[in-house]
């Protein structure tokens, strides 16, 4: 079955078919590095990682690049004001200029990636800075003054929409901010919409164009061309990039290559919290820190994250959150009594490979084939995971579908099958499950409490039954199994 996206490019679900079946290509805007992201931003980056993963799980070769924005942009997407790394350096006490804008800005980068890989999201192929990439962003914006696409003020180049007879492809589009910009600050713009290339600023880079920043728009633009080419395959961000910002990229690349840029445009919705949008300019934002905080693994982030389709509005809330980490931490006990019972019975999961059969698999990925259905997927795989098989392989059953499916939904199943293993044949927790099953076997259940105890102080948890009892980790990978 082949995969149907909805293309904000033509208002409508369309079968994707990649530029070169070699390699798909896909642009991601990344963050502006001026303060760590929240729980809504990252919702964003899951979608371009739900993405990327499903092409690897069905065999193809990705290039995926996501750009850093380390020299700012204005709130609101206007051109002037006050720029958002320039309250990084106030909130530090850093003196303002270049040189402590790009220091703290790389110290901001690294937080982001670590962010990324809590939440288990694929590291970029590339991740370009915006600062390392003036060179291409001034070289894009000569061939728009070459070709009369723009135009000098005081303040700033600035590329002509009018000029554009496609511009707003996307649509959406709106003045907001825009106005308030042209009116007070910019009375030689043209044109409320017009947008500025390069800004000239004092404290900026030297260049032929003359000392300054160049224009938030100018970098994704370029950097997507440098690393993808002037045509490539799909381009990802949040809903409220894509009136302005993603309007404004696409007329920059096409109006400068005379090429079609992106040929997918896809757009992830917005994480609410009480039915507003969660923003750091609302005051209403969380970050992995928070989650922390409570101890609930970021991972469970991810599993609430599944479970809404991407271009439906999320309402974030601690109870769903936790109904996730529940739902995570029942996934990760099903692996671990497994392997204890695989350990004691000396078999092994490859017995039972053939249950997992070609139909389950084309049943669970027919979500993500239909516009990347994550809840629809993940429900599916839910309901196998809860089915009685017809023979009685249960849980080994389980846990193939699991770790088959682990790199399509980033759960870690794999990690906790490996990390259980070790925990598990660890020769004093060896020795002290078989004096406690001999303790259980012998009705000497003081000594089997002494022993429960003694394994819990190892990180081993025990659950009884009437005939046999099964251990596992009490704690692994930051979610607690018990």
């Amino acid at each position: 079955m082949p995969l149907n996206i909805y293309n904000s490019l033509h208002k409508q679900i369309e079968e994707f078919t990649p530029i070169n079946d070699r390699e798909i290509t896909m642009y991601h805007c990344g963050p502006t590095v001026y303060d760590r992201v929240h729980i809504g931003n990252l919702r964003s980056f899951f979608l371009a990682d739900t993405l990327r993963r499903y092409f690897e799980f069905t065999g193809h070769k990705v290039k995926q690049v996501m750009n850093i924005t380390d020299i700012g942009h204005i709130s609101g997407d206007a051109d002037f004001g006050e720029d958002k790394m320039m309250r990084l350096l106030k909130r530090k006490g850093l003196e303002i200029n270049l040189k402590n804008m790009l220091s703290a800005a790389a110290e901001e980068t690294e937080q982001f990636e670590k962010d990324l890989e809590a939440l288990n999201i694929l590291h970029p192929h590339v991740l370009p800075k915006a600062s390392d990439h003036i060179k291409e962003q001034i070289a894009m914006i000569q061939q728009l003054i070459a070709k009369e696409i723009s135009y000098v003020t005081k303040h700033a180049i600035y590329f002509d929409v009018s000029k554009d007879p496609h511009y707003g492809a996307l649509g959406g589009l709106t003045t907001s901010g825009q106005e308030e910009n042209s009116r007070i600050e910019e009375s030689e713009k043209r044109n409320i919409q017009d947008f500025a290339l390069w800004k000239f600023d004092e404290m900026g880079f030297d260049s032929e164009l003359g000392k300054g920043f160049p224009g938030w728009h100018i970098e994704c633009s370029a950097m997507s061309i440098k690393y993808l080419g002037e045509e490539f395959d799909i381009h990802t961000g949040g809903i409220d990039l894509k009136p302005i910002h993603h309007n404004n990229e696409i007329a920059q690349a096409c109006c400068s290559t005379d090429k079609n840029f992106a040929h997918y445009w896809m757009h992830g919705e917005f994480l609410n919290i009480d039915s507003e949008k969660m923003a750091k300019s609302l005051g209403n934002m969380f970050t992995l820190a928070d989650l922390e905080e409570k101890n609930i693994s970021p991972l469970a982030l991810r599993v609430l994250f599944l479970q809404a389709h991407y271009r439906s509005v999320l309402n974030f809330s601690w109870d769903a959150l936790e109904a996730s980490s529940n739902l995570l931490s029942g996934l990760y006990k099903t692996i671990a009594k497994c392997i204890y019972d695989d350990l004691r019975q000396k078999s092994s999961l490859d017995a039972v490979q053939i249950l997992v059969e070609d139909y389950k698999t084309s049943d669970i990925l027919s979500g993500y084939q239909n516009d990347l259905n994550t809840p629809q997927s993940f429900s599916q795989f839910m309901r196998y995971i809860g089915e009685e098989p017809a023979i009685n392989y249960d849980s080994r059953y389980k846990t193939i579908l699991m770790l088959k499916f682990d790199d399509l939904f980033g759960l870690k199943f794999k990690e906790v099958d490996s990390t259980t293993k070790k925990f598990l044949t660890q020769e004093k927790t060896v020795a002290l499950i078989y004096e406690r099953n001999k303790a259980r076997l012998n009705k000497d259940y003081q000594k089997s409490d002494e022993l429960r105890d003694e394994l819990l102080a190892e990180n081993i948890a025990c659950e009884d039954g009437k005939d046999e009892s099964f251990y596992f980790p009490a704690k692994i990978l930051g979610v607690s199994l018990q």
